[in-house]
């Protein structure tokens, strides 16, 4: 591993091709003997400092189609807490079910995970069939392994029977120094960014983007009013560098003033403080209260001028799920995925369909619309929102941060890269855009 990481140090990438591979790599892991270890215990109780471990792991036999990739940086999403706290199921289930599928994908059913669904790095080997990537190749890998055998996936890949979200759904995932891609998952690296700085946007910008500019999701146009939830987050702050990018009017929901000062940075001027404005969507935990949502859906539109959302950005879930189809406009659209504060949602039907609103589920990206995002990241026309980076035997307390919702953006992870900083190919560009590439830093 040590060849391999001076090779690409030094900026002789190409040279990696020719190294031998290791026959066992360090990853994070869950355990599958370890599923038990929070029974009883609320979701915000669980620790994900206790289930997530750095383990030395066999490196995967390289199948047809794939990539064996040399991880230079990750990231923490929220599948790897809610993998961590094994909600809403343990993860294993996912392996064992894909582990049936064929002899290839029986390597992933094993009595540990390792997790991660972001990477940076150098692609060090490629298997049968694979001709757009080889070794060298600087890329950064979105999260979706898909079969393709399956006519449903062929107009849209996310509809497709066997689609996953890799590091999740998979085994190998980014959060460790190498990891196992479809080939199909591979995209450029940008060039302007450092390997902290490209592996963090993947998940969260190619979710953004199908939930909110593809025609698969909202299909946003100019002058929407476009209601963001947690405007400053991991989604957030990429749907609302969409929403200002494409001509639409965002109106950015955060907690704090420093979110929402990170929120007028990126150009924002539409912001509810929902903490200082004291919204409390909830009477109790199993009632919710009207007239807050008539209260949030009056200070939208004194914000607005008037306007009602024409898209509501979903992901909070079941805390603010009511009030998002309360406050969407007649004929308006709520998109959501994720839901990080509970999957049962509860609106007034109502007012979805009395009002003509619709409710679309968004999930992830297909392959199409994640290089389109990642395009965007590669011209500077939308930019990393890491906040924080931690070296690879402290991610069990980036994800503990994340699950506690202790940070701003993205946070990342440092796989085989030393330290941050490292990676840059195009300094003119990154000096044009430096200041909004840190704007998250130190957040």
């Amino acid at each position: 591993m040590k060849q391999i990481l001076d090779a690409i140090l030094a900026g002789d990438s190409a040279a990696v091709g020719g190294l031998d591979v290791p026959d066992h790599y360090r990853g994070i892991t869950v355990h599958a003997d370890e599923a038990g270890l929070f029974e009883g215990l609320e979701t915000r109780e669980k620790d994900p400092r206790k289930s997530l471990h750095l383990d030395d792991v066999p490196t995967p036999e390289l199948g047809p189609g794939e990539a064996l990739v040399a991880v230079m940086a990750s990231a923490i999403n929220y599948n790897t807490v809610w993998t961590s706290i094994f909600e809403p199921v343990s993860t294993f289930s996912f392996l064992k079910r894909y582990g049936k599928l064929s002899p290839l994908t029986a390597r992933h059913d094993l009595p540990y995970h390792v997790v991660g669904s972001d990477l940076a790095g150098v692609v060090l080997r490629t298997g049968p069939g694979v001709n757009a990537w080889k070794p060298g190749d600087e890329v950064v890998a979105h999260c979706l392994s898909v079969e393709l055998e399956s006519p449903d996936g062929h107009n849209d890949t996310m509809l497709d029977d066997q689609q996953r979200i890799w590091g999740f759904e998979t085994n190998f995932g980014g959060l460790a120094e190498l990891a196992l891609v479809k080939s199909n998952q591979l995209m450029p690296k940008p060039s302007h960014l450092t390997w902290e700085e490209a592996a963090s946007p993947g998940l969260v910008n190619s979710t953004a983007y199908r939930q909110l500019v593809s025609a698969n999701g909202a299909n946003m146009k100019q002058g929407d009013v476009v209601l963001v939830w947690g405007a400053s987050g991991g989604l957030g702050s990429y749907a609302t560098q969409f929403a200002l990018n494409g001509g639409a009017i965002p109106v950015c929901v955060v907690s704090s003033p420093e979110k929402a000062e990170i929120c007028r940075a990126m150009g924002a001027e539409l912001i509810i403080d929902r903490n200082a404005e004291g919204y409390r969507f909830w009477s109790d935990p199993t009632t919710q209260d009207p007239k807050e949502w008539k209260r949030f859906g009056a200070r939208i539109r004194e914000l607005t001028g008037g306007d009602d959302p024409d898209i509501v950005f979903e992901h909070p879930g079941r805390e603010t799920f009511g009030a998002s189809t309360y406050v969407a406009r007649r004929g308006g659209t709520i998109v959501t995925c994720a839901s990080t504060s509970g999957y049962m949602h509860e609106y007034d039907n109502r007012y979805l369909w009395m009002n003509l609103k619709r409710i679309i589920g968004s999930h992830f990206a297909n392959y199409r619309e994640a290089w389109e995002a990642n395009r965007l990241i590669a011209k500077g026309m939308v930019h990393p929102t890491l906040s924080r980076v931690y070296p690879l035997e402290e991610t069990a307390q980036a994800a503990y941060d994340v699950h506690r919702n202790l940070h701003q953006g993205k946070v990342g992870v440092l796989t085989l890269a030393p330290t941050e900083g490292l990676g840059v190919r195009d300094e003119e560009m990154r000096a044009r855009h430096l200041e909004a590439i840190n704007r998250f830093r130190d957040k």
